[in-house]
């Protein structure tokens, strides 16, 4: 008697589920890294923005007045600025004919981490 069966049988088809199952899972945990990181690089970007945006801004200040760096508006902050979760702050020397200018900020990247990034540059006041 000669059978000829074709199709799969009940271990084959466990097997296929516990590989495919394996898979999934391994999947479905690497998107959550994904998600932080994604996040982590937006508001990195986001922080990167606001701080070329502040020293654009100091930097416009310095030279708003006949005699420079005297506005003022070109002096550190009075207290920290929250713009979109990003929270910053600048430095400016009050004295000198070359002034290193900072900008600081601080951004969430979850998981109760703080990043905190400087942009540094120097402004001529002569």
């Amino acid at each position: 008697m000669n059978r000829n069966r074709s199709g799969f049988t009940i271990v084959e088809l466990l097997v296929s589920v516990v590989v495919l199952g394996t898979g999934l899972l391994a999947l479905a945990s690497g998107l959550g890294s994904i998600t932080r990181t994604l996040h982590g690089s937006r508001i990195s970007t986001e922080a990167v923005q606001l701080a070329t945006q502040q020293m654009d801004r100091l930097r416009a200040a310095s030279r708003s007045t006949a005699v420079p760096c005297s506005s003022t508006n070109f002096t550190s902050s009075a207290s920290a600025v929250t713009t979109y979760g990003v929270t910053q702050t600048w430095v400016v020397p009050a004295s000198g004919s070359l002034r290193t200018v900072l900008v600081i900020v601080s951004y969430p990247l979850g998981r109760n981490q703080t990043k905190t990034d400087t942009l540094a540059t120097n402004i001529s006041c002569s």
